[in-house]
């Protein structure tokens, strides 16, 4: 069968058929990694992966980031350090197998407190609840051609902190001593206005808003500024929701994508197996 793509919206995603990620040709992978560049996130279903091909198809897009550091640290599979385990199972002793558990991530863009950022992430649905725990996608080059502007011009080469107190899930990262200060809060300073390295498109780099920070205003003007640019973030025309199947694997252009995930019922259980691909080059 041959591989085909469907744009799910103008501004952000497709879905891809035809595609068998345990036995992928050349020319497939070439097909799938242009559509990955095209519409920012993919989405493929039905796929039957181990953790081997995960990370086999995971490495054909390049080297692997480690997990990130979570409320309990990095929680692998045994065996694969390289995944990531989202997930709010508990195993025998009542410690939970993975991070993030049933609640609200809010918008984010993954590690993005770090100064090279993966360049893509990819999430593998092994476990999912009846209902509830869909994953929010938004084009941030979308957003960003919508910005009016006098808007982009204020931003200029402007650059904003990317906290790294606080995960998606409102925790503190394991050993990070918690702030609510963003002018002091570990992180990293990006430009809040990014060019995609493969496309040349603009882009708004915005990383969560908790914690945020614009380097060089005052913690009042930072405030307003981020809280106008925000108002751009996740308004439907830029924004797509995926309401996960068994067999489902996303594939995200963390570069010039966020996303966030509904909350779930705690009694209820998902599971998924993430990987990230190492950044090439810090965003600018």
């Amino acid at each position: 069968m041959a591989v085909t793509v469907r744009a799910v919206t103008p501004a952000v995603g497709a879905e891809i058929s035809g595609a068998d990620l345990r036995h992928l040709s050349d020319s497939d992978f070439a097909a799938i990694e242009r559509a990955w560049t095209n519409h920012s996130m993919i989405l493929l279903r039905g796929q039957k992966l181990s953790d081997d091909d995960l990370l086999a198809f995971s490495r054909r897009f390049g080297a692997l980031d480690p997990p990130p550091n979570q409320e309990r640290g990095r929680i692998s599979p045994p065996g694969y350090p390289d995944i990531y385990v989202v997930s709010n199972v508990l195993d025998g002793k009542g410690d939970p197998i993975g991070a993030l558990g049933a609640g609200e991530a809010v918008w984010h863009t993954d590690m993005s407190y770090l100064d090279t950022p993966p360049d893509a992430s990819m999430l593998y649905s092994l476990e999912i609840p009846p209902s509830g725990g869909n994953t929010w996608f938004c084009g941030m080059q979308a957003a960003c051609a919508a910005l009016p502007d006098d808007l982009r011009a204020r931003l200029g080469t402007r650059r904003v902190k990317h906290d790294g107190t606080y995960n998606s899930g409102g925790y503190v990262r394991q050993g990070v001593t918690p702030t609510d200060d963003p002018r002091t809060s570990p992180g990293a300073l990006h430009p809040l206005v990014c060019t995609h390295p493969d496309t040349g498109r603009r882009m708004l780099y915005l990383g969560r808003r908790r914690n945020a920070y614009i380097a060089g205003l005052e913690l009042a003007a930072s405030e307003a500024l981020l809280d106008e640019l925000w108002g751009y973030v996740a308004q439907p025309d830029v924004a797509w929701e995926h309401v996960w199947r068994v067999g489902d694997l996303v594939l995200w252009d963390n570069r010039c994508t966020m996303h966030r995930r509904d909350a779930f019922d705690p009694g209820t259980r998902r599971i998924m197996h993430r990987t990230q691909v190492k950044g090439e080059t810090r965003p600018a």
